[in-house]
């Protein structure tokens, strides 16, 4: 045979894998806007050949994977929050993964100890006060149930997800009567009844409502490159609660490997990417967020907000009060 016969077969040979390698795919369902990932997972796609496809499901993702079931196309679920990923979870819509690069980046903090998900960035629980009216403060959570704060706390919704996992923060730290305490004690120091988002807060305080409000870190960067939000920013001050003790809440997005996962090699690799250094630093910036993997720098803007301690209770014993933390707001009857 010829070596023109060789050449086309080694030519079509080299043509099918490359077929096959950009055959490959992840179907990822994701709380998080896709803005927020895409170019990260763009960047994945490029340097992999593996095709990241997005679906973004806003609410409701424990819902749709317990309705598709087997016949679920997605690898992997994206969440927003720790109260999110959790109902996944409990719901057995994920499953274990075990993997070096996970486990040597992540610490254990921010993991599941069965590998069933993996934190990807964090973000703190953090107190806004006016500039104007308090300046910088080294206020504590346990400080809002104060009388001397009546009349002067903004809060969104208390059955809200960041703040439900404040409060289950609350009662692992201190137990049930206690936060249950502390939420009609907080309750009773509202400027008025929660509503809005956690954006709307810091815009009250900048309107003279309240002096002090509940707010994630990473509205404070969203709001400073918003041109029709930076005067609510500028009018507030974050300051991180209780340093003197245990140290701020933070909650997480997080990626969580699903049960029926068709694409399961695939999809390792994508979360071990995310895992990595570049992707940790690219999708905590685009959010101002915390990378959680040590050493990665967050960006010069969320820097420029001041180090600070974190609560060193694993994520895990949150969660187990989510439930608990939702039973008492009702019971407080925090929202009306």
């Amino acid at each position: 045979m010829s070596n023109k016969f060789f050449l086309s077969a080694a030519a079509l040979l080299v043509s099918s894998f490359t077929a096959q390698a950009f055959a490959e795919e992840v179907n990822v369902y994701s709380n998080r806007q896709d803005f927020l990932i895409k170019p990260i997972v763009d960047e994945f796609t490029k340097e992999t050949g593996i095709q990241v496809n997005l679906v973004n499901i806003p609410d409701g993702m424990g819902e749709r994977l317990e309705r598709e079931g087997r016949l679920s196309p997605a690898d992997l679920v994206l969440t927003v929050d720790i109260s999110r990923l959790m109902d996944v979870v409990e719901k057995d819509l994920t499953q274990p993964v075990r993997s070096d690069v996970l486990e040597q980046n992540i610490p254990a903090q921010y993991r599941d100890p069965d590998g069933k998900w993996f934190a990807l960035t964090s973000r703190a629980r953090v107190i806004y006060s006016s500039a104007e009216r308090v300046g910088k403060t080294d206020i504590t959570y346990e400080e809002l149930a104060d009388p001397k704060y009546k009349g002067k706390i903004c809060t969104r919704s208390g059955k809200h997800s960041y703040n439900v996992a404040l409060a289950a923060s609350m009662i692992a730290e201190h137990g049930t009567e206690y936060t249950k305490q502390w939420l009609e004690g907080l309750k009773a120091n509202l400027a008025q009844k929660p509503q809005g988002g956690d954006r709307d807060q810091v815009k009250a305080i900048r309107d003279g409502v309240c002096d002090y409000a509940l707010g994630n870190s990473y509205y404070y960067g969203a709001m400073l490159n918003d041109d029709g939000q930076r005067d609510w920013a500028e009018a507030a001050v974050v300051n991180f609660p209780n340093q003197a003790d245990r140290g701020s809440h933070v909650n997480i997005s997080a990626v969580a490997l699903t049960k029926h996962a068709k694409n399961k090699d695939a999809a390792v690799k994508l979360m071990e990417y995310l895992a990595g250094d570049q992707a940790q630093h690219l999708y905590a910036s685009a959010n101002h967020e915390h990378p959680v993997k040590p050493g990665v720098e967050p960006s010069e803007l969320v820097k420029s907000w001041g180090e600070f301690k974190v609560d060193a209770l694993p994520l895990t014993d949150v969660a187990k009060h989510a439930k608990e933390a939702i039973q008492l707001m009702d019971e407080v009857q925090y929202d009306l």
